[in-house]
Formats: C-alpha cells, structure tokens, sequence
C-alpha cells in the first residue's frame, strides 16, 4: 500500500485541472507565485517577493505545464520573457472575473516563505465565498478597481 511520501504531489494535477476549467467556462487563469532564486520573471514586477502572472492562452505562448514546473513565454511592458516557476513556487491559481480557484500551503525552503507548513502538510486549500464577495482563506482575491486596474492578491492574517 502507497502512503503519502511514495506518490507525486497532487499540486501540479490541480493547477493543470484548474486552468482547463477557467478555460472551458470563458475565464482567465491567473497564478501567484512566491518568488526566490529558483523563479524566472522579470523582478521589477515582484511585490513584496510574489507575482501574479496571467496564464491564459491570449497572454502567453509555448506554454508548458509540468509536473515540476510551469513554463512559457509571456509579453510584460510590450517586451517578450521567458518565464519559469517551479510547481511548489505556486500558491494560488484562481480565475481573474470570479477569484474561483485554490491555493496551496508553501512548504519551508529558503526561509523566505510567508507560510511555514511542516512537511507532508501539503494539502490544497479551496478558495470560497463569504457574504461580503471576498474570498476566504489565502490568498484572497482583492476586489477589482472600477477603472480596470490590475486584480492583486492581497494576505490576510
């Protein structure tokens, strides 16, 4: 019988599963990531060491989505980058128009984490509505700005 330390994480099967949904039902798939050294995007875009990058398929090219990580080709400031995010960087996948989608314990690395999770703790988190319209646990989905700003992730303690 397998336990839970002889099989593969279930994180990459959510976020692949998760972006075909938002891509079924018309909705743009977006990703916050919890950046270090092993992240590829441009840094004069990180906020507070995470980024929330577009994963939808009019925003990017040569997307591949793997079991260990997440890589494609996507347009910041008009210029074309090459972008790389290792699968456990990721700590939310969530649709921009409803904030419908989950997000993820970071496990401890290189003690730039936010999050601290003892190993083995890896479960995914639903997102979910409360009566107000925002989302409950981390990270919720800011409300949009009426002049269609940026949708940000925002944490909540």
């Amino acid at each position: 019988m397998l336990d839970a330390a002889d099989t593969s994480s279930t994180r990459p099967y959510l976020i692949r599963a998760l972006y075909e949904w938002c891509t079924d039902n018309g909705l743009t798939p977006f990703i916050a990531v919890l950046v270090d050294e092993t992240v590829r995007v441009p840094n004069e875009y990180v906020k507070d060491g995470e980024i929330v990058l577009n994963i939808s398929f009019d925003a990017t090219s040569s997307l591949t989505m793997g079991n260990e990580h997440i890589e494609f080709k996507g347009r910041f400031g008009g210029v074309a980058r090459d972008i790389f995010v290792p699968v456990d960087r990721v700590v939310a996948i969530y649709a921009r128009e409803n904030g419908q989608g989950m997000a993820f314990p970071m496990l401890a690395s290189s003690g730039d984490a936010k999050e601290v999770f003892a190993p083995g703790d890896n479960k995914p988190v639903s997102l979910t509505r409360v009566p107000d319209g925002s989302v409950a646990d981390e990270p919720p989905v800011a409300p949009r700005p009426s002049g269609g700003g940026k949708p940000s992730l925002t944490r909540i303690k």
